[in-house]
């Protein structure tokens, strides 16, 4: 078995990460900032950095965040949101990202991914696909799972594919945020489709679901979000100035759906132990 590399998904409004459930009801957790350098120290693979709210306002808020974590964080940052053409990618970059993902600019004109792949290099560039499950079928959805499209997760892969995009990251809108286990039926799905590396995302609860994952796919990343915020918190310093976005959830300090603390380390050892076997 190939290494899977841990990647901690980073959703990120305004100054805040935030994470929520299917997309929606997002809680702000604290500055994103100190949970990068908390992952960077703690043993991330890769960080993934997406500013959720920029393709609906048409503009990326994340160039500073990237400027100033990239001078101390030695780890590859993938950032998206917002990213509309050449220019944006390549400001990015420049800002410090090792690589790029687009969604929405990528449904809208898929020429874009052949054009920016070449421009930068395939491995530069990756599609995500945020998709939701309707009458036993995927279908994408854009601007952060906020408008559903007609297009079937199995044929925008091809699409993506045929493009020259270097990695795809998936989405299931079904389960993100829910820590209820991958959804295997899409996985499922797709497995004999996907011909470039893949990084699944949504709903990674407890270690076995990544052995339960394991029997459908062979992904070349993991994306967590919840899981690894939800036991990061405690560990991280939180902010005294809580004021802009909904901090209720961390002023009680509420545990969300029974998410068990769990670690990069812990994650790594289990997938050690399942290669060894």
């Amino acid at each position: 078995m190939k290494s899977i590399r841990i990647i901690p998904k980073l959703d990120i409004k305004g100054p805040n990460l935030v994470k929520g459930f299917n997309l929606e009801g997002l809680r702000a957790l604290g500055s994103p900032r100190n949970f990068i350098e908390y992952y960077y120290k703690n043993g991330a693979d890769e960080l993934i950095c997406h500013d959720i709210v920029a393709s609906l306002y048409l503009r990326n808020n994340l160039d500073s965040i990237i400027k100033e974590t990239s001078k101390n964080i030695f780890l590859p940052i993938i950032v998206g949101g917002g990213i509309r053409n050449i220019n944006d990618i390549e400001r990015l970059l420049k800002s410090g990202a090792d690589r790029i993902f687009f969604n929405t600019a990528a449904v809208k004109k898929p020429s874009l991914i052949k054009k920016a792949s070449k421009y930068f290099g395939s491995s530069t560039i990756l599609v995500s696909i945020e998709c939701i499950e309707r009458e036993k079928e995927h279908f994408c959805l854009v601007d952060f799972g906020r408008q559903l499209t007609k297009l079937k997760v199995i044929d925008w892969i091809d699409v993506i594919q045929s493009n020259g995009a270097g990695e795809i990251i998936i989405t299931s809108v079904n389960k993100e945020g829910t820590g209820a286990g991958f959804d295997l039926n899409l996985f499922e799905k797709i497995s004999k489709k996907i011909k470039i590396p893949l990084i699944v995302n949504g709903g990674f609860g407890k270690l076995s679901h990544i052995k339960d994952l394991l029997n459908y796919c062979r992904p070349s990343g993991i994306a967590i979000g919840s899981a690894l915020h939800y036991s990061s918190m405690l560990n991280i310093k939180k902010r005294k100035d809580l004021d802009e976005g909904n901090f209720e959830f961390i002023r009680n300090s509420k545990n969300f759906l029974n998410f068990k603390k769990i670690s990069i380390k812990n994650i790594k050892n289990y997938l050690n132990s399942l290669i060894k076997k």
